[in-house]
């Protein structure tokens, strides 16, 4: 007997039939002969529309109480789901993300897991039920308020939980059939990847790739807990994530795909610190300012020092929804630092080439960047991984990258694979 436990998004109990549906495959699941915990998101959009609500009430709604309007949505889906499950003759018993023993810290919003103790969803499980449990959601170990654990949520919840019961797998069910060689939406061809190791997925999901987040890839990576990444709207076999990059033989890694996929970021902006004096510390100094804002940084570029100024310039990235906040941050220590301005550009895009095959083959980024002057596609910034090489380009030219990179490596499928089946991709 496996215990498994299964994670269903917004799109997949976006209405009654949707939530019927599902509640037929956990059925089917369990009289496998399988014990399954449920984790489960919110209806359709309902995160976002009760969002847009409080926004309605106040522009500035109070964390505590957002986080107990937002709740709301996945208590919904939880008690819905589990009298779904009764009608077809089956016990199931609905919990909230405290009830389940989810465990955080006291921010509001962006709460981190500290830790999982499932009490009542094992012995729920020793009677016979089938445990439903809220996404996104937990309590402070401090105040003891509901809190949140941001955007993707659910999914962090469902592998922390399964990491606390010592389940065999965890499976996210989604609206399309698996993890692809790039977002089906922006390139129709792309491929199913069969199967993906932690770190190929962590450098999909940060740069870009929605079908997980990296706190969730990152913790099935460190309690080597595997991910089966499917659709709930159909059969296929989906995507599994479990493996170390580093873990192949050479045998294996000359058979293993030298690229796994591309992803894409719209979400960033650039900031540029102009003329900044060339000496021990100013780096430090900039860095150091914005860390204490609590903005992570993601790629950075130094200029070579002009020789008759002595100064530099030094661009980095970041969300843009930190960028006027940075920009305010850094114009108050001008001073302090001695740079001459401050440039900011929230018209750019990320594009990344992931794969852990990419070590022992000379001429990627050769090809990369070909690919991409053959496309007309300026490069602006570029960083790399040891499995990952990543580029900014004008927010215009994203496409038109994406689609010439997936050609120039081979990632089309020779036919259409990839299907969305609710529209979100969650």
């Amino acid at each position: 007997m496996a215990l498994v436990v299964q994670k269903y998004g917004g799109s997949s109990v976006a209405d009654a039939e949707g939530i019927k549906r599902v509640a037929k495959r956990i059925v089917a699941t369990k009289a496998a002969g399988n014990q399954v915990v449920v984790v489960v998101s919110a209806m359709g959009d309902t995160t976002d529309e009760l969002l847009d609500l409080a926004n309605q009430v106040t522009p500035a709604p109070p964390g505590r109480e957002l986080d107990m309007l937002l709740t709301s949505g996945e208590r919904i889906s939880m008690a819905l789901l589990a009298m779904a499950i009764a009608t077809l003759g089956m016990e199931a018993r609905s919990f909230t993300g405290s009830q389940a023993g989810v465990i955080t810290d006291d921010v509001h919003g962006t709460a981190r897991i500290i830790d999982v103790t499932p009490g009542r969803i094992s012995s729920a499980l020793a009677e016979g039920a089938i445990p439903i449990v809220a996404g996104f959601q937990g309590v402070s170990q401090n105040t003891k308020d509901i809190t949140t654990l941001g955007r993707g949520g659910s999914d962090t919840t469902a592998v922390a939980l399964a990491a606390a019961l010592n389940a065999d797998v965890c499976e996210i069910y989604t609206d399309v059939d698996g993890v692809f060689t790039e977002d089906p939406r922006l390139v129709p061809s792309a491929r199913r990847i069969p199967r993906i190791t932690y770190e190929e997925m962590l450098e999909m999901a940060a740069c870009g790739a929605k079908v997980l987040i990296p706190r969730c890839v990152e913790y099935a990576r460190r309690y080597n807990l595997p991910i089966h990444v499917r659709s709930s709207f159909s059969d296929k076999i989906g995507t599994w994530v479990s493996g170390h990059a580093g873990d192949e033989s050479e045998e294996a890694g000359m058979e293993q795909a030298i690229i796994s996929g591309v992803a894409h970021d719209r979400s960033e902006g650039k900031i540029t610190v102009v003329g900044v004096p060339d000496k021990v510390g100013a780096a430090a100094s900039i860095f150091g300012i914005v860390a204490e804002a609590g903005v992570n940084i993601d790629m950075i570029v130094q200029n070579v020092s002009a020789i008759a100024t002595g100064r530099t310039d030094i661009s980095f990235t970041l969300p843009g929804a930190e960028g006027q906040k940075t920009l305010e941050t850094l114009r108050a220590a001008q001073d302090k630092i001695g740079f001459q301005d401050l440039l900011y550009d929230d018209r750019i895009g990320k594009v990344s080439l992931i794969g852990a095959g990419m070590r022992s083959h000379p001429g990627v980024s050769a090809k990369f960047f070909a690919s991409l002057a053959e496309a007309g596609v300026n490069i602006q910034m570029i960083t790399t991984s040891e499995i990952r090489i990543s580029v900014v380009v004008s927010q215009g030219d994203v496409d038109v990258a994406v689609n010439a990179t997936h050609r120039a490596f081979g990632l089309d499928a020779d036919e259409v694979e990839a299907v969305v089946y609710g529209g979100t991709g969650r």
